[in-house]
């Protein structure tokens, strides 16, 4: 009997030690999940729409979504912020990661951490009616063209291809007012204006197949890529490896193909350089 008492202790033993081993690991392994705060565009449906508090919705966040579910190391918490809310946050830590169509340029590169692998295309295009023989940059030459954003990226993309063309007189004024462009859209329809250039993922299309606007688009005038911006410290860089192979990844397999077509209509993709 006392031989038996031995062998039930021993056991019992050895079934506690197994259980703090694996109560153990299951800690270590819930503590190894980093969380990434992730500032998404609050309002720029399609790309990304949602205000704090608000599940993002989006082309990029079912992006990062697509990410996270390769990377299970992380947990990826997105929250919509404005603009300027965003890089504003990504310079001081608050947010680990911040997308919104954002180009890369030499200044981002010196301030945060930039995967090589872009996220999406940003498709510079004309919108003008139906009836108009606008197809290109040369053709809004004497056109009364939508007045944009000072200091945004049409007027920087204007900007450089005027100085590029300087034969071609395109006269476009910048503006401060934020007119939403589906009004903006409705102007050219009505023929306040010949021609509004803009990105094409911020839904146009979607604007003019649902008002039934007799509106056309042109083909790219111009394409940016577009990047995931990152927190720039020791911890991140191998955040930023990480997502730079995700994102390989989904091109590869064509997430990025589907996704670009569920929420823009279009297929993107083979625009990424």
């Amino acid at each position: 009997m006392p031989a038996l008492t031995t062998t039930f202790r021993r056991l019992a033993l050895a079934s506690a030690a197994v259980l703090t081993l694996a109560s153990a690991n299951l800690s270590y392994a819930a503590d190894a999940v980093r969380t990434i705060k992730i500032a998404t565009a609050a309002e720029s449906k399609p790309l990304s729409w949602g205000a704090i508090g608000v599940e993002p919705q989006g082309y990029e966040p079912d992006v990062l979504r697509a990410i996270n579910a390769k990377l299970p190391q992380y947990k990826f918490v997105m929250e919509g912020a404005a603009d300027i809310a965003q890089e504003t946050g990504l310079v001081t830590g608050k947010y680990d990661i911040a997308t919104g169509g954002y180009y890369k340029a030499p200044a981002r590169s010196k301030q945060f951490l930039i995967p090589d692998s872009p996220i999406g295309a940003s498709l510079m295009k004309i919108y003008s009616r139906k009836d108009s023989n606008i197809n290109g940059m040369k053709d809004l030459v004497g056109k009364n063209i939508v007045p944009v954003t000072a200091g945004g990226g049409v007027y920087k993309f204007v900007m450089q291809w005027q100085q590029e063309n300087p034969n071609d007189k395109v006269d476009i004024k910048a503006s401060s007012a934020g007119i939403p462009y589906p009004d903006r859209l409705k102007e050219v329809q009505s023929g306040k204006y010949d021609a509004l250039i803009l990105p094409s993922n911020l839904g146009e299309q979607t604007v003019i197949d649902n008002q039934k606007l007799d509106i056309k688009a042109s083909e790219p005038v111009s394409i940016n890529n577009t990047y995931v911006l990152i927190h720039k410290s020791d911890e991140n860089k191998v955040l930023s490896e990480d997502i730079n192979k995700a994102l390989q990844q989904l091109k590869a397999d064509g997430t990025l193909d589907k996704l670009s077509q569920k929420w823009f209509g279009e297929d993107v993709v083979k625009y990424m350089k």
